[in-house]
């Protein structure tokens, strides 16, 4: 059944880019970030309610508190590159990058976690990790220096974090319900992405998002919602060497998406990355 929930999140993620990217055209990504982050936590915390986990907040033990409010950190670090990112860059050129936080999190999971890496799953490992350097075009490595080109910077630090998420995660939900889990990290996430708005000064920017960005920005919360659901539900029964995997399938998803709604077409080279990447997340699955 976890299988079924690793796809769940693997849809409802690729479209979670393509409805954020619709949403900060004007609006900031650390404002849009702030904003559908409230509904993310209105969706996690009606699963709760739903599945009636709330009943386990006061046996949560300190070391599944601690490693869930890092994670929910890291998600937000996560979160606020990968948007910052898709605003200022191409959908299918940040979304590779940011997907290719699969390698560090596997070998993570093998060091922390003691998830074995068999031959099948070192050659998948190493597919996804070509793959993900056919979809970097050279272009965009020579052009990093330019201030237009700093999107490639923010994609990496969250593929960075997303690692880390992954597996502060899968130790904090060893011993919660994964519903609950994953609405605690969410507050934290909150918490963390409004003092950004603070921070930075941006504040007085609510008031002016186009009403056509804000619909967008809510949706792309509630396919987050969905998505992190499904994913953290997969996490708690099957091992995340696998599960996060075939979650980076989105990237499928969401480079179709990319075509039809903006028209973004990928090159031969990058087409010939996203089989490796898609080959490679095949193998890991059929290593289990």
């Amino acid at each position: 059944m976890w299988l079924a929930y690793a796809f769940g999140s693997a849809f409802f993620g690729g479209v979670t880019a393509i409805l954020a990217k619709c949403g900060i055209r004007q609006t900031s990504s650390t404002v849009a970030t702030a904003v559908r982050t409230i509904v993310v936590l209105i969706f996690a915390w009606l699963m709760v309610f739903i599945v009636g986990s709330q009943d386990q907040i006061p046996d949560i033990d300190p070391k599944t508190l601690v490693f869930l409010i890092l994670s929910g950190l890291a998600t937000g670090a996560s979160w606020l590159c990968y948007f910052k990112a898709l605003q200022l860059g191409d959908v299918n050129k940040v979304v590779p990058i940011d997907k290719s936080s699969i390698i560090l999190t596997m070998l993570m999971a093998f060091i922390f976690l003691g998830e074995p890496i068999g031959l099948l799953s070192l050659t998948a490992l190493v597919l996804i990790g070509a793959g993900t350097f056919l979809m970097i075009e050279k272009k965009d490595v020579q052009s990093i220096k330019r201030t237009d080109s700093s999107w490639m910077l923010y994609a990496v630090d969250s593929a960075v974090f997303a690692s880390l998420t992954s597996i502060l995660g899968k130790i904090g939900i060893e011993n919660i319900e994964s519903n609950l889990g994953t609405a605690i990290r969410i507050v934290v996430v909150l918490v963390m992405s409004w003092l950004m708005v603070f921070v930075t000064g941006r504040q007085h920017e609510l008031r002016s998002i186009p009403r056509h960005e804000l619909f967008f920005i809510c949706l792309s919360g509630l396919a987050t919602g969905a998505s992190w659901l499904c994913f953290y539900r997969a996490l708690q029964d099957g091992p995340a060497s696998v599960v996060v995997p075939i979650d980076k399938l989105s990237i499928i998803v969401t480079i179709i998406f990319s075509f039809v709604v903006f028209g973004e077409r990928l090159s031969r080279k990058s087409f010939i990355g996203l089989a490796g990447i898609t080959a490679g997340t095949l193998m890991m699955i059929k290593s289990t």
